[in-house]
This record gives structure tokens, sequence and C-alpha cells, in this order.
């Protein structure tokens, strides 16, 4: 089935806004406000090289469930080159400058089995002291501390590189401010039950102190996975679940779900959107049902990494990479596929792609995708 077919309906579905309202995904995410003081950048998404997504696959980049060091690294210098046109050295600095203090984020929510792997993070690191990017300059985040060192990430960085979080851990509310700026906020008319509109903290999702203050750029180091409320949870959902406060208000019941327009209107925050810079989608590993934590059944080898500036077009090719190995083992699309005791939501809000498209942070159409798939082994 077409991928237009596929999310037909969709981006029209109607959803539970805690006032009460209902409206489309596009909608809403085109009423939500954004006060984000923070400067245009032609590096911004979506980036230098909008469009363009460039994928490596490598036969032996894994081995009996171990990602193998050289060929990661192989498909990392490949991956870069192909996408900038220049060599190793020189694509990172195309990215940042020895002035920066670069953040990478990276993605522990389906530890132990599909996480951002330390050998491509170590890569990453890599190549940013090839750009002379001094290592207490170079700091990798995730929201939540206690997921951040329980996946390892602490126990991975090279010496002098720093690591950062917003807040201890995950709670089901979220409105605490502690760790995020008031100064930088998405405000949408979308709340938990038993908050009332009004609430101004209740609406906004505040940006975490790290992006705003923290770092002057980010990489974006995204995985291969499905979710239940998303659809698939890739760069897009990397940037805006991971950057702000009040998350859960998109997701709170199985049946209010709105993905759809939460994720893009977050993503199009100038502080998020002019400072996440180039975004690498760890493919080795993937997880093609019941995300976003990974449960083994579900984990297969792909074997590819990709790499873009644009995270929408970016998102398009790992949704149909993921959609194929579905499709392999008899599931439907996972724009189409209805509850199971994996996956419960009523309905997968992968239409949260396309409505960033529709927002500008990259391209959507697949026929303007520059699909460049390179095979190493």
């Amino acid at each position: 089935m077409a991928i237009n077919q596929m999310l037909k309906g969709i981006t029209r579905r109607n959803l539970m806004l805690g006032a009460g309202a209902a409206m489309t995904a596009l909608d809403l995410a085109l009423s939500a406000q954004t006060v984000s003081n923070f400067p245009a950048s032609k590096l911004g998404l979506p980036g230098l090289y909008k469009g363009r997504v460039v994928g490596v696959e490598h036969s032996g980049s894994i081995i009996d469930g171990k990602y193998q060091r050289e060929a990661v690294e192989a498909m990392m210098t490949r991956g870069m080159k192909e996408l900038t046109g220049v060599d190793w050295t020189e694509s990172w600095r195309q990215f940042v400058s020895k002035d920066d203090v670069v953040g990478i984020k990276v993605n522990p929510v389906g530890q132990p089995h599909v996480i951002s792997a330390p050998e491509v993070l170590q890569t990453i690191i890599g190549g940013l002291r090839a750009a002379g990017v001094p290592a207490k300059n170079i700091v990798v985040y995730d929201r939540y501390r206690d997921q951040f060192t329980s996946a390892g990430f602490d126990k991975w960085l090279p010496e002098g590189v720093r690591w950062s979080a917003a807040v201890k851990d995950y709670d089901n509310i979220q409105i605490d401010t502690e760790g995020y700026d008031l100064n930088h906020y998405m405000d949408m008319a979308l709340t938990h039950p038993g908050y009332d509109v009004s609430n101004e903290r209740a609406r906004r999702s505040y940006a975490s102190k790290f992006i705003t203050t923290e770092v002057s750029k980010l990489i974006n180091l995204c995985v291969l996975k499905d979710h239940q409320s998303a659809g698939v949870t890739l760069a897009l959902k990397n940037l805006s679940h991971g950057f702000v406060n009040n998350v859960s208000r998109s997701h709170f019941t199985t049946t209010a779900n709105s993905c759809g327009a939460f994720i893009p209107a977050v993503v199009s925050m100038p502080v998020i959107r002019n400072k996440a810079v180039l975004n690498i989608l760890d493919g080795v590993k993937g997880l093609y049902h019941g995300g976003p934590g990974a449960k083994p059944q579900f984990v297969w080898e792909h074997k590819t990494m990709y790499f873009a500036t644009d995270p929408v077009a970016l998102d398009h090719v790992g949704f149909r990479a993921i959609d194929a190995k579905r499709m392999e083992v008899g599931k439907d699309s996972a724009a189409t596929d209805r509850p199971d005791k994996f996956s419960t939501f009523r309905s997968r809000q992968v239409d949260h792609v396309e409505i960033a498209g529709a927002l500008g942070l990259g391209v959507w159409d697949w026929d303007k995708i520059d699909r460049r798939m390179v095979k190493l082994a």
C-alpha cells in the first residue's frame, strides 16, 4: 500500500484536548505558540542538506548481537562523506567549530536491547574532536538522569567529555519546571485531565536549560524504533520528547493521543530547531513493534545507519524501513495497525512526520527526498 494511502484520514483525526474541544492534528500544531528567542541559522532544521538522506549498510556491523567497532567507524566515515561531499574531519567542520559547546542527545529508552550504541556515540565524539572541539566542550545528554546512567552512557565517555540531564527521572504529570527554562516554551491548548487550560504550566512545555543555555549546537543520535502512540520514534521524537517537560500530555491514555500535533510543535521551537544541526539514526538494530520499550522478540538487525540534517526526510525513510520489516513478518503498517497486547494505543500518529514537513521542518514528499543508499559489505 502506498504511504499516502496508509496515511489517508490519519492527518484529519480528531484529538482530545484538555479543554474538551476537538480539532485536527495539523490545526492543533498550527495553533501552538512558541516563545523562544533564539536566532535563525542556516544550519537550523532542515539544515544544510534539505531533503537528503544517506543510508549506509554493512553486513558485518553486528555479529552475535554485538556492534563491530571497525564496521561502525567505516559506516560513519562513508555516511558523513556521502552527506557532505568532503572527508571525515571537514564534514564535521561544516556543523561545528572549535568554539562551540556541542550536545549529543542519546536515546536510552529501549534499554538494554535498542539504544544509542556506545560504538556510535564514541565515533561521533571522535569526529567532533577531529574538528577541533575540546573534550570539555562535548556534553552527552538525556532528559532523565536515572535512565541515562542505568543505560551506561556515563561509563562510555572518553576522558574530559561531560554529561548532563534535565531531571532525575520520569514522572506521570511532568509540570515541575526545575531543570527547565521559563523563557523558552511551546504553548498548546492541551492538558492532562483535571487541569484547566488556563493554567500556564499545564498547557506549556518548557525547554530544558541544557538546550537553552548549556550548548550552542546539537547532534541528534536517535534510534530506529516503533512507538505505540507516535507510530515511530526516530529523529523528530528524540528532539520533541527529549528537550521539554510536560510531554506525557501528548499521549496520556490509549485513546487521547496528540503526538501528531505535539511533536512537530515542539521541534518548531527556535532554540531546538536552530541548534539541532545533524541527525544520525542508529539502525544497526531496530525495533519494529511494541515500542518505545524494546521487547527482544521484536528486535531485528537492520545493519544500516542513516545520516541527514533534515529530520522529516530522515524519519520518512526510517518509517518505511520499519514498515518493510513489519510487512515482512505479516504486520500492518505502523500507520494503520490496530492495538494488541504489546501496543495498546487505538491509533498510532506517525502523521507527526508529515505534519512536521507541513511546518517547514523538512521534506516529506517521497519523490523529493534525495535518497543515497550505500552498501559497504
